[in-house]
């Protein structure tokens, strides 16, 4: 019994320490201190359970990521010094946002390219036939990323698009995130692998030293041939993202096909993860080619919890300040940080027609309550909130006046512009950029303006549950 009472004892006092360095950890590395304040007093109060829950949920860094952007002498550095002088004579500098534009490299630690061609490809159909005829053009090597992939229809027929090229003799890369695809079957990978496609998981959590990062996800779409031709957007590959599986109805999206020097710029991104993934180093084309007659200027902007900046919530809130006369945002998970918020309200002060398009219908509930608890004061400030009818948005896309638009992986929530991997295109282009306003006007037609008055009666009980729904709002 002694040795019971010894052992208990003995089991509290190390949970404790525990919970006092843990604590200290929390102190140093957090990233508000509210967030620190909140982690202490839980950490240091019951570290039985709150010492596991923030070693998996609480880490504000992904550690161990090599980067060949933040490391000087990699291999891959010594890559990147090789091909970056090549894109010199494609640089973007073009005179009238010369300033916006410095930031945005500074952000993406790349530069904005000239001499691409952007184009949007708007809901499922469009995009698969792009991507798939994409593939079959490849002669060199295809490379793709994907959050999401399932064994379903449009999962086989991209399994067998790989193949085939794997057996042409193309060096197929396919990297997949474990807990995205978590449903995705052994004999899937194993049909891709006995073809020649190298596969790979993203490995966030490998090795023992990085075996707590569990709630960090890849969530880049990324399909690169030949480094000429790149797609980046909302899209998984899975049947509802073609509107096939009915608890979510007509699937709305959007995503990117990029011909130019910025398709570079997605591979190197692409290049980065799948040394992390696997330690090797891809031999791969680096060289810039212009599209005859395109003048685009595109910037493609990694961003994630390896980088040493917010680097997703500072590009968001760049691209805020810089409206004039409009801003429109569509995001399927909006609970914003407090910076866009107060970038957004403060854009709706000076007169700026700010929208912001949501699902009507949610797919992660918790994430869909949450933006409800501030929703309220928003409206109140002249931010117009407007709900998709049709079905399910997804869409991740932001229009800023008649010149800049952003399309990529990017939600409006603090997974992804601190727990996720992401990458996201800025095309400074009045032509695109009017092509998007098309867009989404048509979008906007096929939504409903939610009012004050709709939240302000809403029963007490889904007020209270908002508000403690945006209380988790940090690990959604």
């Amino acid at each position: 019994m002694a040795d019971m009472t010894w052992l208990i004892g003995m089991l509290l006092f190390v949970s404790h320490v525990a919970g006092i360095v843990t604590a200290v950890v929390a102190l140093m590395s957090s990233r508000t201190s509210q967030g620190a304040v909140a982690w202490i007093v839980t950490l240091i109060s019951f570290p039985y359970i709150a010492v596991p829950i923030f070693w998996t949920f609480g880490r504000p860094r992904f550690y161990g990521y090599v980067s060949a952007r933040g490391e000087r002498d990699t291999v891959l550095r010594q890559v990147l010094q090789r091909y970056r002088p090549q894109t010199e004579p494609y640089i973007s500098r073009p005179e009238t946002v010369s300033g916006r534009i410095r930031a945005v490299e500074e952000l993406a630690r790349m530069p904005m390219t000239r001499g691409n061609r952007a184009e949007l490809l708007i809901d499922g159909d469009e995009t698969f036939e792009s991507l798939f005829n994409g593939i079959d053009r490849a002669e060199t090597y295809i490379l793709v990323q994907f959050f999401i992939v399932r064994a379903d229809e449009i999962g086989m027929v991209f399994k067998r698009k790989l193949i085939h090229q794997a057996e042409r003799g193309v060096n197929v890369y396919f990297l997949y995130d474990e807990i995205g695809s978590r449903g995705l079957s052994g004999g899937y990978l194993r049909d891709l692998e006995e073809a020649g496609v190298r596969v790979s998981a993203f490995n966030s959590s490998r090795g023992w030293r990085h075996r707590f990062q569990i709630n960090f996800r890849n969530h880049r779409k990324i399909v690169v041939i030949d480094g000429h031709e790149g797609w980046t957007g909302g899209f998984n590959v899975a049947d509802e993202y073609l509107g096939r599986v009915e608890r979510y109805g007509k699937w709305r999206d959007t995503h990117l096909k990029l011909q130019g020097p910025s398709v570079l710029a997605l591979q190197e991104a692409f290049w980065e993860d799948w040394y992390w993934a696997t330690g090797d180093i891809l031999a791969l084309g680096w060289q810039p080619e212009a599209v005859s007659g395109a003048s685009q200027h595109v910037a493609v902007v990694p961003s994630g919890p390896a980088d040493g900046r917010e680097t997703a919530s500072l590009l968001v809130q760049h691209a805020i300040h810089g409206a004039r006369h409009r801003l429109w945002v569509t995001s399927p998970y909006f609970v914003p940080d407090h910076g866009v918020q107060d970038a957004l309200t403060l854009a709706a002060l000076r007169g700026v027609d700010v929208r912001v398009l949501i699902p009507e219908r949610p797919d992660h509930l918790l994430v869909f309550l949450s933006a409800f608890a501030f929703l309220p004061e928003m409206i109140r400030n002249g931010v117009k909130i407007y709900r998709y009818q049709p079905g399910f948005l997804h869409q991740k896309v932001l229009l800023v006046d008649d010149h800049t638009s952003m399309v990529g992986t990017v939600n409006l929530d603090n997974r992804s512009f601190r727990l996720n991997f992401e990458v996201t295109a800025y095309i400074s282009d009045k032509i695109f950029a009017a092509a998007v306003f098309d867009m989404l006007e048509k979008d906007f037609s096929n939504s409903r303006q939610v009012s004050q008055r709709e939240l302000a009666e809403r029963p007490l009980w889904r007020k209270l549950l908002s508000r403690a729904t945006y209380l988790l709002s940090p690990v959604q």
